[in-house]
C-alpha cells in the first residue's frame, strides 16, 4: 500500500495513473485505492495549509504578495463567472479544484472567505472527482492496451493536451470581445 500512497503524494497529477495501475497489480480493491488517494489529499491539506496561512500573513506586509492575492481573487471571479454565479460558491470552488488542483481550490476558497474545514472539503471534493475521471480512464484504457507503461504515458499526455485543446476550442467558438 505504501508505494501506491507515495505515488499519490506526487505534487502533479501524474501519480494517479501510475498509482492506480500499481494498486491494481498489487490486487488492491478500488475502494481502498480511492481511500489511499483521499489520504494523500488529507496529507496535502495538513502540509499546505500552514504555507497558505503564512502567505496570507505575509501578503499584508509584502506588496508583491498582496498584488498576487488580488490577482488570484480577480482570476477566481473570472473563472466562476462562466459557472453562472458572481461569487465563488461551493460548486465553483469544487470545479476550480477539479480543473486546476486542490491547492488552487483551497486558495480560492480562502479568498472567498471559507475556513480550513469547508475550504478543504471543496478542494478535496474537486480533486476526488478528478481522481475518479483519471482512474476510470486509466483502467479502461489499460484493458485495451494491456501495457501499464504505455497506458500511463497516454493518460499523462492526455492530462496535459486535453485541457489545452478545450481552451483552444472555447476561444474559437466564443471569441473574447
Amino acid at each position: 500500500m505504501w508505494p501506491v500512497l507515495l505515488l499519490f503524494l506526487l505534487p502533479v497529477g501524474g501519480g494517479i495513473p501510475a498509482g492506480v495501475l500499481l494498486a491494481r497489480a498489487k490486487g488492491l480493491a478500488w475502494p481502498l485505492t480511492a481511500g489511499l488517494y483521499f489520504a494523500s489529499d488529507v496529507v496535502l491539506a495538513l502540509a499546505f495549509e500552514p504555507i497558505l496561512r503564512l502567505l496570507v500573513l505575509l501578503a499584508g506586509k509584502v506588496p508583491v504578495l498582496a498584488r498576487f492575492g488580488a490577482a488570484l481573487k480577480e482570476a477566481m471571479a473570472r473563472s466562476t463567472a462562466h459557472l453562472g454565479g458572481t461569487g465563488a460558491g461551493p460548486f465553483a470552488l469544487v470545479m476550480i479544484a477539479f480543473g486546476v488542483d486542490p491547492m488552487t481550490g483551497r486558495a480560492s476558497a480562502l479568498a472567498a472567505g471559507h475556513g480550513f474545514v469547508m475550504g478543504w472539503v471543496f478542494a478535496i471534493t474537486g480533486d476526488m472527482l478528478y481522481y475518479a475521471v483519471i482512474a476510470i480512464t486509466t483502467l479502461r484504457l489499460n484493458a485495451y492496451i494491456r501495457d501499464p507503461n504505455t497506458t500511463m504515458w497516454i493518460v499523462l499526455g492526455a492530462m496535459f493536451i486535453v485541457p489545452m485543446v478545450v481552451r483552444y476550442l472555447r476561444s474559437v467558438i466564443r471569441p473574447r470581445p
